[in-house]
């Protein structure tokens, strides 16, 4: 009896060994898991949403060694008590207003503060657009009417075989793929769990395989079309998006802070949502797409394409929102009238007509509730309409 005891002992003194060696093995993987798990809990929504970094794998992107471009100061504009409202019931937790370029309205909430660098979330979608309408000017992609195999070999035999450059541009690869950030069990949460464990995105996307209808039939926004186009500009290049982003477009327009990516085990940028910024360098980048692409003294994207990615050329259902290359066009939209658009609450709205960029972040956790959106949209078009005449 007592040498089943001793050996009973050894063996579960082992096994307690082992799962402490496994827990400092895998300890980064199981943080950030964790982590994941309550990326969106009430009480540490705002904090993560400034702090992604502490969550995920990340990647700089350099700004280079130029000055600021500079962001002056107009005259005030002081918020009605609608977008006071507004801003308390949605959860925001920065607004920076231009109009003709200048600040006219700057706030921070919810304790955060200027220099945070902020999750984009979707926005991140309309950056990849813009590098992608540089690299077509190059001639690096030939066409976007390209098969995306072209560039990405490994997408051969997978559910994006068939599909074109323009198809994922426009979200409308007719790939099966479950954005349902509520559900657990969805795509979009799989492939966040992948990302937190330092799983590789090229795999994960590799991995789908079916589709719900032809290529370019019918638009369904799935995120994981956007990762198709990094891997489309990966392949044409040869380079990574963090290097091209950061020399194509960061440094050109002269932000005030460096960015960073989320990346996934590999070091391969989170593309789909993956970037984080300052709100006012979030609005640099409204006021270049305002100005037909050019910024800070050069033009950075060409015209052309911020023309065309902005139209709403998707082949959306009627009542539905446009949507054109990463970009979407809100209904009922003046020419010149567009935005880029995130989970919780992340937006830059362009008016060019009225000569107004509106750059927000929020942790809005009902931000799928019926007509939250509507309401977003409202509020941009009042605040742009009372710059309008100024």
């Amino acid at each position: 009896m007592r040498t089943f005891g001793k050996w009973l002992g050894r063996i579960l003194l082992a096994l307690v060994v082992a799962v402490v060696v496994v827990g400092l093995w895998k300890r980064e993987e199981i943080t950030r898991l964790l982590a994941v798990n309550s990326l969106f809990a009430e009480d540490k929504i705002v904090h993560n949403f400034s702090h992604m970094d502490d969550a995920f794998l990340s990647k700089p992107l350099s700004r280079g060694d130029g000055p600021t471009a500079e962001l002056s100061y107009g005259p005030e504009y002081a918020p009605p008590a609608t977008v006071n409202d507004w801003i308390e019931a949605r959860d925001v937790t920065a607004l920076v207003v231009l109009k003709d370029g200048q600040i006219v309205y700057e706030n921070y909430f919810k304790g955060t503060q200027p220099d945070d660098l902020r999750i984009s979330w979707s926005v991140a979608k309309s950056y990849l657009s813009a590098l992608v309408g540089i690299l077509l000017d190059e001639g690096a992609i030939a066409s976007i009417d390209d098969q995306v195999t072209a560039y990405a070999p490994k997408l051969k035999g997978t559910a994006y075989d068939g599909a074109t450059l323009r198809n994922v541009l426009n979200m409308a690869s007719g790939v099966t793929f479950d954005e349902d950030y509520l559900d657990p069990d969805s795509d979009i949460n799989k492939m966040g769990r992948a990302l937190a464990l330092g799983g590789e995105l090229d795999d994960f996307t590799a991995g789908l395989k079916d589709t719900f209808t032809t290529p370019g039939s019918q638009w369904q926004y799935v995120s994981i079309d956007t990762h198709v186009i990094g891997m489309v500009v990966r392949g044409a290049t040869g380079r990574s998006v963090t290097d091209l982003l950061s020399e194509k477009v960061i440094t050109p327009m002269g932000l005030e802070h460096a960015p960073y990516y989320v990346t996934d085990g590999a070091g391969v940028a989170f593309v789909l949502g993956g970037l984080n910024l300052t709100t006012r360098d979030y609005a640099r980048m409204g006021q270049m797409f305002l100005q037909n692409g050019r910024y800070n003294g050069q033009q950075i994207v060409p015209a052309d394409w911020i023309a065309a990615s902005t139209a709403p050329s998707a082949p959306t259902a009627e009542g539905q929102i446009g949507y054109g290359y990463q970009w979407w066009i809100p209904q009922g939209a003046t020419e010149g009238e567009f935005m880029a658009r995130g989970v919780y609450g992340q937006y830059i709205y362009i008016n060019r007509a009225d000569g107004v960029v509106i750059a927000t972040n929020a942790a809005d956790r009902k931000f799928r509730e019926a007509g939250v959106s509507d309401q977003n949209i409202a509020i941009f078009r009042q605040i742009s309409a009372a710059l309008g005449g100024t």
